[in-house]
Protein backbone atom coordinates (compact mmCIF):
# COMPACT_ATOMS: atom_id res chain seq x y z
CA UNK A 1 0.00 0.00 0.00
CA UNK A 2 1.37 3.43 -0.86
CA UNK A 3 0.26 6.88 0.09
CA UNK A 4 -0.37 9.61 -2.46
CA UNK A 5 0.94 13.06 -1.60
CA UNK A 6 -0.08 16.06 -3.69
CA UNK A 7 2.93 17.34 -5.62
CA UNK A 8 1.49 20.77 -6.21
CA UNK A 9 -1.75 22.49 -5.34
CA UNK A 10 -1.94 23.65 -8.96
CA UNK A 11 -1.73 20.22 -10.55
CA UNK A 12 -3.14 16.80 -9.92
CA UNK A 13 0.30 15.14 -10.07
CA UNK A 14 1.11 12.90 -7.08
CA UNK A 15 4.32 11.48 -5.69
CA UNK A 16 4.29 7.88 -4.52
CA UNK A 17 5.80 7.39 -1.08
CA UNK A 18 6.82 3.96 0.18
CA UNK A 19 5.47 3.16 3.62
CA UNK A 20 7.93 2.96 6.51
CA UNK A 21 8.87 -0.49 7.70
CA UNK A 22 6.50 -1.87 10.28
CA UNK A 23 7.09 -1.83 14.00
CA UNK A 24 7.34 -5.63 13.91
CA UNK A 25 10.05 -5.46 11.22
CA UNK A 26 11.93 -2.85 13.23
CA UNK A 27 11.74 -5.05 16.35
CA UNK A 28 13.13 -7.99 14.33
CA UNK A 29 15.92 -5.76 13.01
CA UNK A 30 16.88 -4.61 16.51
CA UNK A 31 16.87 -8.15 17.90
CA UNK A 32 18.86 -9.47 14.93
CA UNK A 33 21.49 -6.78 15.38
CA UNK A 34 21.79 -7.35 19.14
CA UNK A 35 21.99 -11.14 18.77
CA UNK A 36 24.58 -10.87 15.99
CA UNK A 37 26.73 -8.61 18.18
CA UNK A 38 26.33 -11.05 21.07
CA UNK A 39 27.38 -13.94 18.79
CA UNK A 40 30.76 -12.21 18.35
CA UNK A 41 31.09 -11.58 22.09
CA UNK A 42 30.30 -7.86 22.05
CA UNK A 43 30.06 -6.48 25.56
CA UNK A 44 27.55 -4.16 27.20
CA UNK A 45 24.97 -4.32 24.40
CA UNK A 46 22.59 -1.42 24.96
CA UNK A 47 19.38 -0.70 23.06
CA UNK A 48 17.90 2.79 23.26
CA UNK A 49 14.45 3.68 21.94
CA UNK A 50 14.93 7.23 20.67
CA UNK A 51 11.73 7.42 18.59
CA UNK A 52 10.05 9.85 20.99
CA UNK A 53 13.06 12.13 21.34
CA UNK A 54 14.57 12.25 17.84
CA UNK A 55 13.62 11.98 14.21
CA UNK A 56 17.05 10.54 13.28
CA UNK A 57 16.05 6.91 13.98
CA UNK A 58 13.81 4.81 16.19
CA UNK A 59 16.56 2.83 17.94
CA UNK A 60 20.25 2.94 18.72
CA UNK A 61 22.12 -0.29 19.38
CA UNK A 62 25.42 0.36 21.15
CA UNK A 63 28.05 -2.31 21.84
CA UNK A 64 31.69 -2.64 22.82
CA UNK A 65 34.43 -4.74 21.23
CA UNK A 66 37.90 -5.12 22.66
CA UNK A 67 40.00 -4.94 19.50
CA UNK A 68 39.72 -3.48 16.02
CA UNK A 69 39.59 -7.02 14.63
CA UNK A 70 36.69 -7.89 16.92
CA UNK A 71 34.81 -4.69 15.99
CA UNK A 72 35.15 -5.52 12.29
CA UNK A 73 33.95 -9.08 12.95
CA UNK A 74 30.93 -7.81 14.90
CA UNK A 75 30.06 -5.38 12.10
CA UNK A 76 30.41 -8.07 9.44
CA UNK A 77 28.27 -10.54 11.39
CA UNK A 78 25.58 -7.90 11.91
CA UNK A 79 25.49 -7.21 8.17
CA UNK A 80 25.29 -10.94 7.34
CA UNK A 81 22.54 -11.72 9.89
CA UNK A 82 20.47 -8.66 8.96
CA UNK A 83 20.75 -9.57 5.26
CA UNK A 84 19.58 -13.13 6.04
CA UNK A 85 16.82 -12.35 8.55
CA UNK A 86 15.60 -8.91 7.49
CA UNK A 87 16.64 -8.74 3.82
CA UNK A 88 18.33 -5.38 4.43
CA UNK A 89 21.74 -3.88 3.85
CA UNK A 90 22.96 -0.85 5.77
CA UNK A 91 22.26 2.47 4.09
CA UNK A 92 25.80 3.51 5.01
CA UNK A 93 28.71 2.30 7.10
CA UNK A 94 31.37 4.56 8.60
CA UNK A 95 34.58 3.85 10.47
CA UNK A 96 35.37 0.35 9.26
CA UNK A 97 38.91 1.32 8.19
CA UNK A 98 39.99 2.82 11.52
CA UNK A 99 37.68 0.47 13.47
CA UNK A 100 37.68 2.29 16.78
CA UNK A 101 34.05 3.34 16.23
CA UNK A 102 32.00 1.68 13.51
CA UNK A 103 28.59 3.11 12.66
CA UNK A 104 26.02 1.14 10.64
CA UNK A 105 22.91 3.03 9.53
CA UNK A 106 19.86 0.86 8.86
CA UNK A 107 17.44 3.79 8.71
CA UNK A 108 15.20 3.08 11.67
CA UNK A 109 18.10 1.54 13.61
CA UNK A 110 21.61 2.95 13.98
CA UNK A 111 24.38 0.71 15.30
CA UNK A 112 27.40 2.10 17.17
CA UNK A 113 30.28 -0.32 17.78
CA UNK A 114 33.05 1.08 19.98
CA UNK A 115 36.39 0.22 21.49
CA UNK A 116 36.10 0.76 25.28
CA UNK A 117 38.00 4.09 25.30
CA UNK A 118 35.85 5.58 22.53
CA UNK A 119 32.63 4.38 24.13
CA UNK A 120 33.59 5.97 27.41
CA UNK A 121 34.70 9.20 25.72
CA UNK A 122 31.59 9.69 23.54
CA UNK A 123 29.20 8.31 26.19
CA UNK A 124 26.16 8.08 23.93
CA UNK A 125 24.07 6.61 26.73
CA UNK A 126 24.44 9.87 28.68
CA UNK A 127 23.79 11.99 25.60
CA UNK A 128 20.59 10.01 24.95
CA UNK A 129 19.86 9.69 28.69
CA UNK A 130 16.24 10.77 28.18
CA UNK A 131 15.63 7.85 25.77
CA UNK A 132 13.96 4.64 26.88
CA UNK A 133 16.48 1.88 27.59
CA UNK A 134 15.42 -1.55 26.29
CA UNK A 135 16.78 -4.54 28.19
CA UNK A 136 18.63 -7.06 26.07
CA UNK A 137 19.15 -10.61 27.21
CA UNK A 138 20.22 -13.14 24.58
CA UNK A 139 18.54 -15.97 26.52
CA UNK A 140 15.16 -14.18 26.42
CA UNK A 141 15.65 -13.35 22.73
CA UNK A 142 15.89 -16.97 21.60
Amino acid sequence: MTNQIPYSSQTSTHLTVSPAISEQQTDLLVQTIALAADDKKAADITILNIANVSYVADYLVIATGFSKTQLRAIAETIEEKVAQNCLQKPLRVEGRTDASWILQDYGDVIVHLFLPEEREFYNLEAFWGHAERIEFSPIESL
